[in-house]
C-alpha cells in the first residue's frame, strides 16, 4: 500500500475485496473527532438559558436569581421531578390524605434531593455561580423547608398513631388521625409546607423548562 494515500482498496488474487486505510486518513478521522468532542464540551459550558428571578417562601429562602446553564438546568429537571411525582408538590388534601403516607413521600424526597445534591460535581459548584445559587435554593429547602416540621412533627406523631390504630380498630385511618390531639396544629403546619412546596417547585420547573413555563 502507497502510505501517501489515504486509503486504497484491491480485489485479491482469491477474488476477496482489501481495504487499507493509511495513517493520513486515520488522524483526519482522529483529529476531527477530537474538535467534535471540544466544540460539545464548549457548547455545554457556554449554553446559558434566561434569567429566572424569584422569590421563595420555603425554608424564608428569599429572592433567587439564575441564569442557568447546561448542567444546572439538567439538575433542576431532576429536582423538579422528584418534587411533581411525589406528595410534596401536589396539594394534600387533609379530609382523605394520610399524614402517615406524606410523611412517607417527604421522607423519600429529602433522601433524594439529597443524593441529587452530592452529585453535583464540586468544580461546577465553584467556577459557576448560578450552580451556587441553584445549590443555596436545593439545601435550604430541605434544612429550613422540610426538615423543621419533621423534626417538630413526625417522629411524635408516628408513635402516637401506631398505638391509635389499636386503639381504634373499627375506624378508618382518616378518622384515626383526626383523634391525634394536636391535629389542628400539625395539620395547619402542613398545609403551610406543602403549600410552599407547590411554589417552590414552580420555580425549579422555570429554572428547568424556562421562564414561560407557570
Amino acid at each position: 500500500m502507497n502510505w501517501q494515500n489515504l486509503f486504497s482498496i484491491n480485489i485479491t488474487d482469491s477474488y476477496a475485496l482489501s481495504v487499507e486505510i493509511g495513517p493520513v486518513f486515520m488522524g483526519g478521522a482522529l483529529l476531527a473527532f477530537v474538535v467534535y468532542k471540544v466544540y460539545c464540551h464548549r457548547f455545554k459550558n457556554q449554553q446559558n438559558w434566561d434569567i429566572v428571578e424569584a422569590e421563595v417562601s420555603l425554608g424564608g429562602i428569599g429572592k433567587i436569581k439564575i441564569k442557568p446553564g447546561y448542567e444546572d438546568v439538567q439538575i433542576a429537571h431532576s429536582a423538579w421531578t422528584e418534587l411533581v411525582t411525589r406528595k410534596a408538590a401536589l396539594l394534600v388534601d387533609e379530609e382523605h390524605d394520610l399524614i402517615i403516607e406524606v410523611y412517607n413521600s417527604w421522607y423519600a424526597l429529602f433522601q433524594e434531593m439529597r443524593r441529587l445534591i452530592k452529585s453535583i460535581p464540586a468544580s461546577q459548584i465553584r467556577r459557576s455561580s448560578n450552580t451556587q445559587e441553584l445549590v443555596r435554593l436545593l439545601v435550604q429547602a430541605l434544612n429550613e423547608g422540610l426538615r423543621p416540621h419533621l423534626t417538630e412533627w413526625q417522629a411524635k406523631f408516628r408513635s402516637w398513631y401506631e398505638d391509635a390504630i389499636k386503639q381504634y380498630p373499627s375506624k378508618t385511618p382518616q378518622e384515626i388521625q383526626r383523634e391525634y390531639p394536636y391535629f389542628d396544629s400539625l395539620i395547619k403546619d402542613l398545609l403551610k409546607v406543602n403549600k410552599d412546596l407547590m411554589a417552590y417547585s414552580i420555580v425549579i420547573k422555570k429554572i428547568a423548562h424556562g421562564p414561560i413555563f407557570r
